[in-house]
C-alpha cells in the first residue's frame, strides 16, 4: 500500500515509517516499548495492545467497573473521620486562587489528615488511583456536591430556605476545637436512602454514618418530608460545603441561624458565640420555594450568594490549568477529553480526536433499563471534516489500489485498529459484528507473538483513530469518477439590492475573490469552475467563454418551467476566462443601475442552478444573494405570514415550519444532484427565513443574514463571511453512516442534511464547520469488558474531484454502576444535544411543552444521581454530580434563548435563523452561544502588568450585571455578536486611548469600528477583537454600548445569569426551581 500524502515509498513491513513522525513499532509516540509482551487484540476484549495500558501522566482513570467499595474509615484526631483531601475548612467562594481539580476522570481516595471536629461519621473511602495534591483540590467550589472525586459525606441543610441564613466564611480554616458537636443525621428518610447498617455501594461518594444516639435535648418530631424550620438563637449550623452539598460542614460553623430545614426538627444545645463571617447571604431578592410552609411572620426573603453556586468561569479556568499543558493522547478507551474551552494538542493513538467526535458520556450504561433510569441522552456530536490546528497532522490518505478499502463482509465496517487478526493473520474478526472475514492475499501480513500484525504501526487504518481511503469507482455515482465541482454565483438585482449598494460591492469583491477558490494540497490553481446568474422576476444567464470578447446574456422569463439556455461557456475555468469574467462583473452594476423591478423569484433560481450542475454532470455549490420575500408569480411564491400574536399559542410552531412543501421537494432534487446551497439574505423586512432556509438546511449549506444591510456599516462583516465561505474546504455529494458495535445503534440524527432512509445521512455539501449529532439507543445488553465502538464513515468528493472515504473510530467504556456514567459525562456536549433536540421540537410541539420537557429531563438526570449515587442526606440539600454541576446554569441559558423565549424585539425571522443555525453548531459554538464570554479590558492598560502579553485574552468574568464595574470596559462575545461595554466612570485616559475623544459623553454609542490609535491599549484591544473573530466561524460585528444608553438593553440580554426581560429566570432562581423539581421527583 502507499500513503499518498507526499510520502516516500513504504519501507519494509514492520519498520517505522518515516512519514508517520513518532510512529515506532514497539509503542506509540516514539516512546520505548515495555519489555513485557503487550496483550493481544481481543474481539475488543479488554485493553487494546499497543495502547498505553497505564494512563499517561496527569490522566487518572476510573476502573472499568465498580463494585461495592471496601468500607474503611480514616480517623483523624478526636476520633473524627479525616476528610484530608480538602484540607482544613478550605471551602472557597467564587474564583479561587488555587487550582481546582475538575472533571476527574477517575475517583480519588481521601487521604487522612487532622481536621476540625465534625459529626462523627465513618466514611467509605474509594480505592481509585493516587490521592490528588492538596493544591488541586483546595479550591473546590463551595456549594456543590462534587462527586467526580469521592467527596466527604454531605449532611442535611437547606439551599438557604426558611429564615434568613448567613453562610460562614468560605476561606480560611475553622478552629480545631471550641465548637459543639453536631447531632447525627437521623429522622425521616427519602426513598433510596438508608442510614442503618453498612453503607450501600456508592462509587462516587462517601457514605453517611449509621444512626447514633442523639445528644441530650434532641427531639425528633414532625411528619416525614420537610417541616418548617425552627428558629433558635445560636444554633450550631451547617455551612455551604466544599464537597458541594448546600449542607452541613465538617466542623462547627459560625452564625448559622437555624437548624437545617428538610429533616426532622432538632432541639439542640446552643453553641458558644462565634465571630461574624466575611461573606453573607443577604436577606433580599429571592423568595424561597418553601415559602408557603412558613408561618406568616417567617416569610422573609433572602438571597443565595452567587459566589456559592457553581461558576462556569471557574470550571473553564480550572480545566485550562489542569489539562491545557498536556497533550490529550487518545490511546485509552473511554477517556473524557478536556473541555472545548481548553486549548490542547491531540495525539491520535487509535481513537478519533475530540475535534472530530465528542460524546455526552464516555461510559455507556450496559443495559437500556439503566439508561432509562438515568435519562442521560447517549449522543455523539460528529464533525467529520473539522479543521485541525497547524500542529496536528491531517488524516493520512491510504490508497489500496483497485481492490479498495478492506471491509467486513457482513456489516460493511471499514478496517480499523479494533479489528482482531486470527489464524496467523489469514483472517480477521470484525469488532462491530464479530463476523470472521478472510484477509485478501495482497493485504496479508504475519502476526507477532502477541497476535498483532507486524506492520500495524506502518498502516494508519491499524493504528490511528482517523484516516482516509481513496475510493474506487464502485463508490462513485453511476460507476464513473466524478469531475471537479462548480460554484455558481446567483445575484439578486432587484431594486432593493441595487439601491443598497449590495450589487456593486459584491461584483467588486468577486473579481479578487475568485483567485481564492479552494484547492487541493499542492495544486497551483483550483479545479473548481464558476458560473454567473442574475435575477429579479426573470433569470439572466451569462456566457463567459474564454474565446468571447464580451460576455453574452441570455434571459429566461418562463420561470414556471425552468431550463438552462446554454451549456458551453456557462461554467468556466477562472484563469482561462478571467478577462470576460472581469468585464461581466464591471457591467452588472451598470446594467441594473436604473432598475425599478422590486419583485423577486426564489425557487426557480435554485432550480436553474441545479439544472446547470446536472447538465455539466458535476456536484457543486450555489451562492445565492437575496433581498426580499419572493412574491412574484412563480413556483415557490410566498406570502407574508408573520404574526406575533401566535407566540405562546399552540399555533406558534407554524412560524418555524416552511409555508409550502415545494421547497422540501426542491431540496431533495438538489441533494440527489450534489447541489449545495449557501444563502446570503439582506432583508429590510420579513422574508420568511423558515421557508427560504429549507433548501440550504437540507443540502448541508449555510444561511447568513444581514438585516437592514448598509454598505458603510455591514460591508466588513458581509465580505469577511463571503470570503471565508467561498474559500473553505467542502466535501461534495457526501454520504455519512455511523456504525456501532452490537448492543447500541444510531436512532436519531440532528443537523443540516437530508435522509431518504434510516441510516444514511446525505449531504450535498459538508464543510469543516458543520456537525451531525447522532443519538444512540440500546438494542441489546453491552458488557463492561468489550466496551462500545462507533465508526463514522463519510464518503465524499474533494474540491479536486477525488472520491474519498474519511473514517473516524471511537471506543467507549460500558458500566453497570450509575456512578460511572455520571463520572464520565460531558455537560457541554449534553447541552449541545439538548438544544438541538429542543430546537427541532418547536417544529411539532408548542414551545411551552418543549421547555417543560427540557426541565423535566434535567431534573430526572439530577434526581437519579441524587437517589442512586449521592450519600443519604437531607432533602434540603441540592446535590449535583461533579461533571454536571453546570447543567442547570447552561440549561437555563437554552431555555432563555430567542427560540424558546423570545423578547418583544425579536422577530420571527430572527428566531427561525437562530434555530437553523444552532442545528449544525459544534460543541464549542453552542458553549459560547448560550453562555457568552465577558472579558474585562481596563486591566489591559499599560499601567498594570497586562495579562494580554502572556495570554491571548484576559480572564473572563461571569455573565451577570453585578460583575460589571462602571470604571471598567468589557468585551462580550457569543460567536455571532461582539459588544464593547463602556462604564460611565472609566478613566479619562482610557477613553482617550481607546476612542480618541476626551470624555465618556463624547463616545459615539453604536460605534462599530474602534479608531486606529498609536498607543498600547488601543493596539491590545483591537488585537484582542481580531483574535476573537479569528476563533469563530462567522464575523462578529462590533457594537460599542455606553452604560445607561438605550443600546444597553440589547447588551443586557446576553448577561445570561440575570433575569431576562422576556421572563427568563436568573441562574439563582432556576437553581432553586431545579431543586424543587428534584425534590418532587424524589418524594
Amino acid at each position: 500500500m502507499n500513503v499518498n500524502q507526499s510520502a516516500p515509498p513504504v519501507p519494509p513491513f514492520g519498520q517505522p515509517q518515516p512519514i508517520y513522525p513518532g510512529y515506532h513499532q514497539s509503542s506509540y509516540g516514539g516512546q520505548p516499548g515495555s519489555t513485557a509482551a503487550p496483550t493481544p487484540y481481543g474481539a475488543y476484549n479488554g485493553p487494546v495492545p499497543g495502547y498505553q495500558q497505564t494512563p499517561p501522566p496527569g490522566v487518572s482513570r476510573a476502573p472499568a467497573s465498580s463494585g461495592a467499595p471496601p468500607t474503611s474509615t480514616a480517623q483523624g484526631p478526636c476520633g473524627q473521620t479525616a476528610y484530608g483531601q480538602f484540607g482544613q475548612g478550605d471551602v472557597q467562594n467564587g474564583p479561587s486562587s488555587g487550582v481546582q481539580m475538575q472533571r476527574l476522570p477517575g475517583s480519588q481516595p481521601l487521604a487522612s489528615a487532622p481536621l476540625a471536629p465534625v459529626v462523627s461519621q465513618p466514611a467509605v473511602l474509594q480505592p481509585y488511583g493516587p490521592p490528588p495534591t492538596s493544591a488541586q483540590v483546595t479550591a473546590q467550589l463551595a456549594g456543590m456536591q462534587i462527586s467526580g472525586a469521592a467527596a466527604p459525606a454531605p449532611a442535611p441543610s437547606g439551599l438557604g430556605y426558611g429564615p434568613p441564613t448567613s453562610l460562614a466564611s468560605a476561606s480560611g480554616s475553622f478552629p480545631n476545637s471550641g465548637g459543639p458537636r453536631m447531632p447525627s443525621m437521623t429522622g425521616p428518610l427519602l426513598p433510596g436512602q438508608s442510614f442503618g447498617g453498612p453503607p450501600v455501594s456508592q462509587p462516587n461518594h462517601v457514605s453517611s454514618p449509621p444512626p447514633q444516639a442523639l445528644p441530650p435535648g434532641t427531639q425528633m418530631t414532625g411528619p416525614p418530608g420537610p417541616p418548617p424550620p425552627m428558629h433558635s438563637a445560636q444554633q450550631p449550623g451547617y455551612q455551604l460545603q466544599q464537597n458541594g452539598s448546600f449542607g452541613p460542614a465538617r466542623g462547627p460553623q459560625s452564625n448559622y441561624g437555624s437548624p437545617y430545614p428538610g429533616a426532622a426538627t432538632f432541639g439542640s444545645q446552643p453553641g458558644p458565640p462565634q465571630p461574624l463571617p466575611p461573606k453573607r447571604l443577604d436577606p433580599d431578592a429571592i423568595p424561597s420555594p418553601q415559602l408557603n410552609e412558613l408561618p406568616p411572620q417567617q416569610k422573609t426573603r433572602h438571597r443565595i450568594d452567587p459566589d456559592a453556586i457553581p461558576s462556569p468561569i471557574q470550571v473553564i479556568e480550572d480545566d485550562r490549568n489542569n489539562r491545557g499543558s498536556e497533550p490529550f493522547v487518545t490511546g485509552l478507551r473511554g477517556q473524557v477529553p478536556p473541555l472545548v474551552t481548553t486549548n490542547f494538542l491531540v495525539k491520535d493513538q487509535g481513537n478519533a480526536s475530540p475535534r472530530y467526535i465528542r460524546c455526552t458520556s464516555y461510559n455507556i450504561p450496559c443495559t437500556s433499563d439503566m439508561a432509562k433510569q438515568a435519562q442521560v441522552p447517549l449522543a455523539a456530536v460528529i464533525k467529520p471534516l473539522a479543521r485541525l490546528p497547524p500542529e496536528e497532522a491531517s488524516p493520512y490518505v491510504v490508497d489500496h489500489g483497485e481492490s479498495g478499502p478492506l471491509r467486513c463482509n457482513r456489516c460493511k465496517a471499514y478496517m480499523c485498529p479494533f479489528m482482531q487478526f486470527v489464524e496467523g493473520g489469514r483472517r480477521f474478526q470484525c469488532c462491530f459484528c464479530s463476523c470472521i472475514n478472510d484477509v485478501p492475499p495482497q493485504y496479508f501480513q504475519h502476526l507477532d507473538h502477541t497476535g498483532k500484525r507486524v506492520d500495524a504501526y506502518d498502516r494508519p487504518e491499524l493504528s490511528l483513530g482517523s484516516y482516509e481511503f481513496l475510493a474506487t469507482v464502485d463508490y462513485c455515482k453511476n460507476n464513473k469518477f466524478p469531475v471537479p465541482p462548480a460554484f455558481i454565483f446567483m445575484i439578486d438585482v432587484s431594486y432593493n439590492a441595487v439601491r443598497s449598494g449590495l450589487v456593486r460591492l459584491l461584483c467588486e469583491e468577486l473579481k479578487s475573490l475568485l483567485d481564492f477558490l479552494p484547492r487541493e494540497g499542492g495544486a497551483e490553481e483550483s479545479a473548481i469552475r464558476v458560473g454567473f446568474v442574475t435575477y429579479n422576476k426573470v433569470l439572466h444567464f451569462y456566457n463567459v467563454k474564454s474565446s468571447l470578447a464580451q460576455p453574452q446574456m441570455m434571459v429566461v422569463s418562463d420561470v414556471g418551467d425552468m431550463f438552462v439556455p446554454l451549456l458551453d461557456g456557462f461554467l468556466v475555468n477562472v484563469n482561462e476566462s478571467r478577462a470576460v469574467i472581469t468585464s461581466l462583473l464591471d457591467q452588472i452594476p451598470e446594467m441594473f443601475a436604473d432598475t425599478r423591478e422590486t419583485e423577486t423569484v426564489f425557487a426557480p433560481v435554485i432550480q436553474a442552478g441545479m439544472e446547470a450542475l446536472k447538465a455539466a454532470e458535476c456536484a457543486g455549490k450555489l451562492f445565492l444573494f437575496h433581498t426580499s420575500l419572493p412574491i412574484a408569480e412563480a413556483p415557490g411564491k410566498l406570502k407574508n405570514r408573520d404574526d406575533r400574536k401566535l407566540i405562546n399559542t399552540d399555533k406558534e410552531k407554524t412560524l418555524f415550519q416552511p409555508q409550502s412543501g415545494a421547497y422540501q421537494t426542491l431540496a431533495k432534487e438538489c441533494v440527489a444532484q450534489g447541489c449545495c446551497v449557501d444563502l446570503f439574505l439582506f432583508p429590510n423586512q420579513y422574508v420568511d427565513v423558515a421557508t427560504l432556509s429549507v433548501v440550504p438546511q437540507l443540502t448541508g449549506g449555510s444561511v447568513y443574514k444581514y438585516a437592514c444591510f448598509q454598505v458603510e456599516n455591514d460591508q466588513e462583516r458581509f465580505l469577511s463571511d463571503l470570503r471565508r465561505d467561498v474559500q473553505k474546504v467542502v466535501g461534495f455529494d457526501a454520504v455519512m453512516r455511523v456504525r456501532t458495535s452490537t448492543g447500541i445503534r444510531a436512532v436519531d440524527f440532528f443537523g443540516a442534511f437530508y435522509m431518504s432512509n434510516t441510516t444514511d445521512v446525505e449531504l450535498a455539501g459538508l464543510d469543516g464547520d458543520k456537525t451531525v449529532t447522532v443519538e444512540f439507543k440500546h438494542d441489546d445488553r453491552l458488557n463492561e469488558e468489550n466496551g462500545a465502538l462507533l465508526q463514522c464513515a463519510l464518503l465524499y468528493t474533494s474540491c479536486a474531484g477525488q472520491r474519498r472515504l474519511r473514517i473516524h473510530n471511537l471506543a467507549l467504556n460500558c458500566c453497570t454502576q450509575l456512578a460511572d456514567l455520571y463520572r464520565n459525562c460531558e455537560t457541554d456536549t449534553l447541552i449541545n444535544y439538548m438544544a438541538k433536540f429542543a430546537y427541532r421540537g418547536v417544529l411539532s410541539s408548542p414551545v411551552k411543552t418543549v421547555r417543560d420537557t427540557l426541565i423535566t429531563q434535567c431534573a430526572q438526570i439530577l434526581a437519579c444521581y441524587r437517589k442512586n449515587c449521592a450519600s443519604p442526606s437531607s432533602a434540603g440539600q441540592l446535590i449535583l454530580p461533579e461533571c454536571m454541576k453546570l447543567l442547570p446554569v447552561y440549561l437555563n441559558c437554552v431555555l432563555k434563548s430567542e427560540v424558546l423565549q423570545p423578547g418583544a424585539e425579536v422577530t420571527t425571522d430572527d428566531r427561525a435563523y437562530v434555530r437553523q443555525l444552532v442545528t449544525s453548531m459544534d460543541v464549542a459554538e453552542t458553549n459560547v452561544f448560550f453562555y457568552p464570554r465577558l472579558l474585562p479590558l481596563v486591566r489591559l492598560n499599560a499601567g498594570t502588568k497586562s495579562p494580554i502579553e502572556n495570554t491571548t485574552e484576559p480572564p473572563a468574568v461571569r455573565a451577570s450585571e453585578e460583575r460589571l464595574s462602571n470604571g471598567d470596559i468589557y468585551l462580550l462575545e457569543n460567536g455571532l455578536n461582539l459588544f464593547l461595554w463602556v462604564g460611565a466612570s472609566v478613566q479619562q485616559g482610557v477613553v482617550q486611548s481607546l476612542f480618541g475623544v476626551s470624555s465618556f459623553s463624547q463616545i459615539t454609542s453604536g460605534l462599530s469600528v474602534l479608531p486606529v490609535l498609536d498607543n498600547l491599549l488601543s493596539k491590545k484591544v483591537r488585537g484582542l477583537i481580531d483574535s476573537l473573530r479569528a476563533q469563530r466561524s462567522r464575523y462578529m460585528k462590533l457594537i460599542v454600548v455606553k452604560q445607561e444608553d438605550k443600546l444597553e438593553m440589547l447588551f443586557k440580554h446576553f448577561l445570561v445569569e440575570d433575569k431576562s426581560l422576556s421572563g427568563g429566570a436568573s441562574y439563582v432562581d432556576f437553581l432553586c426551581h431545579m431543586h424543587k423539581e428534584i425534590r418532587q421527583l424524589l418524594s
